[in-house]
């Protein structure tokens, strides 16, 4: 998605995010477990949902887990 917290700030308040369906203008907006975030990016839209989050920062794959893809197909 995005690689730096400066740059996710950047999409929230240019108004390219939003958080269960509604516009959100600040960076510091409490998301919780299973929100929905729909962003939109340069040439796609991404919406993903929170499944979880961390105490420390880590690696892209630690991540992943933190988060589903709604868009793509389920494993069965």
């Amino acid at each position: 998605m995005v690689r730096t917290r400066s740059a996710a700030a950047a999409l929230v308040e240019a108004g390219y995010v939003r958080v269960n369906g509604e516009r959100v203008t600040s960076s510091g907006h409490q998301v919780r477990r299973d929100d929905a975030i729909t962003l939109s990016l340069d040439r796609s839209v991404r919406v993903i949902a929170v499944e979880g989050f961390c105490e420390r920062r880590g690696g892209p794959q630690q991540a992943r887990g933190l988060y589903r893809d709604l868009a793509a197909p389920r494993a069965v």
